[in-house]
């Protein structure tokens, strides 16, 4: 059974899903943008009796609250979910990272490493191969100059209908697969007032992430989490080159590409189910 829940996390309505028992292994899921919790729904199920599953939706998406005054930075995110997994007496667990989890998963681990057991990063970069210039072309242009009209051109650019479809649909083998719920769902989301204004603030500031690829490697070098990595090699957004990378720094890593695009989990929650209950049965090392 998973379980919807809100917790107060210094003054903000912090939403977040829960599945499995307490005692077992904590994993953290770390979801993307412009999605949400939501996007584990089909995963949970599949883990639960094998880990405390922990999963958040950020301030501002989701189910949680639009706060006022946020710091919608990677910073801000972060902030919020160490405090979050501070709030729920978790001292140490695993974390998946997709997308813009991976900006927030790998500043917490960098922040506190000895409270990362390990990894699964599925569509998470972490390295400049992983952000090719024509995806990446139109926030490259705001990052280098936010006036008002690059910022316009990168919220339509990320945030129209039709994109928010093609985030799910494109690289999949069958899109016809692949339910709209989620792209609905955060329409809806984003429909809310100044939610696009928030969501458009951290597409701008995702420019932090890039000059931190250094740190959260070194990071990867000294701690050796053990990672698994499971990713739509079709992704557009984030191309298997990004994977490979991670093997430069976790020569030791696993890593499966799987026929589908950044969404992985629409239509191979499944696989990757199987791939993290192998991973986890093994036994665990790393330098701390």
């Amino acid at each position: 059974m998973i379980r919807h829940r809100t917790v107060d996390v210094d003054g903000l309505p912090i939403h977040y899903r829960e599945a499995g028992t307490p005692g077992n292994p904590v994993l953290l899921l770390l979801h993307g943008f412009p999605a949400s919790s939501f996007m584990f729904r089909d995963l949970m199920p599949l883990l639960a009796d094998r880990f405390h599953l922990v999963v958040p939706d950020y301030p501002g998406f989701g189910h949680s609250a639009l706060p006022d005054g946020f710091d919608f930075t990677f910073e801000g995110l972060t902030d919020a979910v160490e405090a979050f997994t501070e709030r729920l007496d978790l001292p140490s667990f695993g974390l998946y990272l997709q997308d813009f989890g991976g900006p927030v998963g790998f500043r917490l681990a960098t922040r506190k490493p000895e409270r990362v057991e390990f990894l699964v990063v599925q569509n998470a970069n972490a390295y400049e191969e992983g952000l090719p210039d024509g995806f990446w072309a139109t926030p490259r242009q705001v990052w280098a100059d936010p006036s008002p009209a690059n910022r316009t051109a990168l919220r339509e650019a990320a945030m129209n209908d039709q994109v928010l479809e093609w985030n799910y649909t494109h690289g999949t083998v069958d899109p016809s697969a692949i339910s709209p719920d989620s792209w609905v769902l955060q329409k809806a989301l984003l429909d809310r007032p100044g939610n696009r204004d928030a969501m458009l603030d951290l597409l701008v500031d995702y420019r932090s992430n890039p000059p931190l690829y250094p740190q959260w490697q070194a990071y990867l070098r000294a701690h050796r989490p053990p990672t698994l990595i499971v990713w739509g090699r079709n992704d557009e957004i984030f191309p298997a080159s990004g994977a490979r990378a991670y093997l430069r720094d976790l020569p030791d890593a696993e890593l499966h590409l799987l026929d589908t695009g950044h969404f992985a989990l629409e239509d191979h929650a499944d696989v990757i189910a199987e791939h993290i209950r192998r991973f986890a049965a093994q036994p665990i090392s790393s330098t701390r």
